[in-house]
């Protein structure tokens, strides 16, 4: 609507009442027409949209009939033209020409990358009012906000050189975790100075912001699942085939005596591997990317390995209690509710469709074969129909543009180096017009790469908050993107082909972390944050859906995390986030018993005092949840309501009133004391 509003009011001079609905035909000669740019599936939302909002006469760029409408464009027929990213990208110097009046950008995060050709053809665009729409404005590095804000604004931002000197690198160290106080002291200023630019040029609003009130909110699990004997044994061979090998191994010093390393002497080529050959078929020399040209190809296997369901899913044969945990896993994932199942692989989709099949679930399915004009039919069927309970989506293809709302479980079977991408498929279920609390899963094979891309996943996700919203965020890793010298835990080859097998990756970065917290404040004489009555009671809005979600899982009795075979999990949200607002812990449950606030860890083998002390940790995290639902009932009694009731109303209710409530409660306290 507010594309609307721009266009209508300020662009044809019509305010939206019922007799400026007709086309001015005495304004077009002195303005140009409007350029949108967006995805191919949703040229028909904003044509639709158009013909539902507006009488402009909308004309679209795509397809076999182009030339018909540049001859309406040059005859002044056309007030507003729609075409795609890959036709623009194609046929853009035809249309480069033109004065356009405005043009707007749709998902304009397809501009990050400077060197793409379809960035060099929006920059030829003719225009001094340019729009960029976009959900996810940052997506894996700083540098991407200059690409986009230059071709808005060109030259707001400086030089590319500058803002990298002066914003992208000292960002990047002062997120470092050993970084020196003084890194971290100038990469504050930097973030803030940041900040304040970016405001001039953006206008942001998120649904916490919004809608937040309308929804009953989204917990985000991340399940770090064991993988099998029979996967762990299958990894550990394929990291010792001569490819990976070729590749783990390039900057040690050649066994031929030579002092040049590996890569640069004999082992640039593997004619003996089982993935070069295959692509140097034709060039038996090898290429001028050897042996790099494997990296590509070599994560598409270990990727494989992690995450195909053929190896980890139930099998006959085994033991009756590995069966029962299998099948509690599938009904703790869904109870009687809606669930979008994405992979981004279309040859995962496949065996899932068939274990689907077998197990006797309705479902649908959308991939890139789905032709788009079959794809809403196949969302409003879902969305209508009670019998269909497993919607399996392409990440790709189904990330974007869809309204899943009758589905309140998602289940990421495998996680994008791009975190947007993954976020962006949990907002298909989480969006305006979502009823229920929406619980994301993200399945991730504990020890395997899936670990090093949910990590980097987590500093990307951080690196954005920092630089595009001014948050505080938690400093677990070492390394430091596109930096050679602090690759870090995260960074580098010798890391993406490490074997992690043995270890919990992440859990250990977050283990470690949270213990240098706890002795920089002992040895700083700094008091540990205790919890306050404000805290307890009120948070925001989190304890109320904590209480509605609770009382629902005390009903269906879910199984613990430990009877489910999971090593450990965590939600997204208490690692991400921190600063600025966030540094309470989120109170929603993740939908499993026992992964509350803390991880869990097999305690298989564990001392006896340290059992002892898990003991004890548990009471004391038991006492505390007795005491904040006492004061939550008493609350809820004061405002003469049933805590169901209270619970529902706190949701609803602003800030203020909530404190009202609040300051009423401890001044009625202090009466009876």
């Amino acid at each position: 609507m507010e594309v609307f509003s721009v266009m209508t009011y300020a662009v044809f001079g019509k305010d939206g009442e019922s007799g400026d609905l007709a086309p001015l035909k005495g304004n077009r000669t002195d303005k140009g027409p409007v350029l949108i740019v967006c995805p191919s599936s949703v040229i028909h939302n904003w044509e639709n949209e158009f013909s539902k909002w507006s009488a402009f006469i909308v004309a679209v760029y795509h397809g076999p009939n182009r030339d018909l409408i540049i001859d309406k464009l040059e005859a002044h027929n056309v007030e507003i033209l729609i075409t795609s990213f890959d036709t623009y990208r194609i046929h853009g110097s035809i249309l480069s020409v033109v004065q356009w009046e405005i043009v707007i950008i749709d998902e304009t995060h397809r501009l990050k990358n400077e060197k793409s050709k379809l960035y060099g053809a929006c920059l030829k665009i003719r225009t001094l009012k340019r729009y960029g729409l976009t959900g996810t404005i940052m997506q894996n590095k700083i540098m991407e906000l200059f690409n986009l804000f230059d071709w808005v604004v060109p030259g707001c931002l400086g030089t590319r050189e500058h803002f990298r000197e002066f914003y992208d690198e000292p960002l990047k160290h002062g997120q470092r975790s050993s970084a020196p106080e003084r890194f971290i002291r100038v990469a504050d200023e930097r973030k803030q100075h940041l900040v304040s630019v970016l405001q001039r040029y953006l206008l942001r609003r998120t649904k916490e912001e919004t809608i937040g009130h309308l929804m009953m909110g989204k917990e985000d699990n991340v399940v770090f699942c064991a993988m099998s004997e029979l996967q762990k044994r299958v990894y550990q061979r394929t990291l010792q085939l001569p490819d990976f090998q070729c590749l783990i191994n390039k900057d040690l010093p050649c066994s031929c005596g030579s002092p040049l390393k590996q890569v640069e002497c004999c082992k640039r080529t593997v004619p003996n591997g089982f993935i070069w050959p295959y692509l140097h078929v034709d060039n038996p020399e090898g290429c001028d990317s050897c042996p790099f040209c494997l990296v590509l190809p070599c994560l598409v296997k270990l990727q494989q390995i992690s995450n195909h369901l053929e190896l980890i899913k139930p099998n006959p044969k085994d033991d009756p209690d590995k069966q029962r945990k299998d099948a509690e896993f599938a009904s703790a994932i869904s109870r009687g509710d809606k669930i979008l199942l994405f992979s981004y692989s279309v040859r995962m989709l496949d065996i899932l469709e068939k274990f689907i099949i077998r197990k006797g679930y309705c479902f649908s399915r959308l991939d890139g074969s789905t032709p788009t004009s079959l794809r809403q039919s196949f969302v409003d069927n879902f969305n209508s129909s009670p019998s269909k309970q497993v919607f399996l989506i392409s990440t790709r293809a189904g990330g974007l543009g869809l309204n899943l709302v009758s589905a309140n479980r998602v289940v990421i079977f495998d996680p994008n180096w791009n975190p947007a991408q993954d976020l962006q498929a949990q907002d298909r279920s989480f969006r305006f017009g979502q009823k229920r609390h929406v619980i994301v899963f993200r399945l991730l094979g504990a020890g395997s790469l899936e670990e090093l891309v949910y990590t980097r996943q987590v500093y990307k996700q951080q690196l954005s908050n920092i630089a595009v919203s001014g948050k505080m965020e938690k400093r677990y890793f070492e390394g430091v993107q596109d930096c050679k010298e602090f690759k870090g835990e995260l960074f580098g080859i010798s890391n993406l082909f490490s074997d992690l097998s043995d270890k919990l990756f992440t859990s250990e970065i977050i283990e470690l972390h949270e213990k240098q917290g706890k002795e920089y404040k002992h040895n700083h004489g700094q008091k540990l944050d205790l919890p306050r009555l404000e805290m307890d009671l009120v948070p925001e809005k989190g304890i109320a859906k904590k209480f509605l979600v609770d009382n629902e899982r005390e009903t269906t009795g879910e199984p613990a995390l430990a009877d489910l075979g999971i090593v450990y999990a965590h939600r997204n949200e208490d690692i991400v986030n921190f600063g600025a607002g966030n540094q309470e812990k989120a109170t929603l449950s993740t939908g499993l018993k026992g992964a509350v606030t803390q991880p869990y860890y097999p305690t298989l083998g564990t001392k006896r005092s340290d059992v002892e002390q898990e003991k004890e940790n548990v009471k004391l995290v038991a006492s505390s949840k007795r005491r904040k639902r006492s004061q939550y009932s008493l609350l809820a009694q004061s405002m003469g309501m049933e805590e169901v009731e209270f619970s529902k109303w706190l949701l609803s209710a602003t800030r203020a009133e909530r404190e009202i409530v609040l300051r009423d409660y401890k001044k009625r306290k202090e009466k009876i004391r």
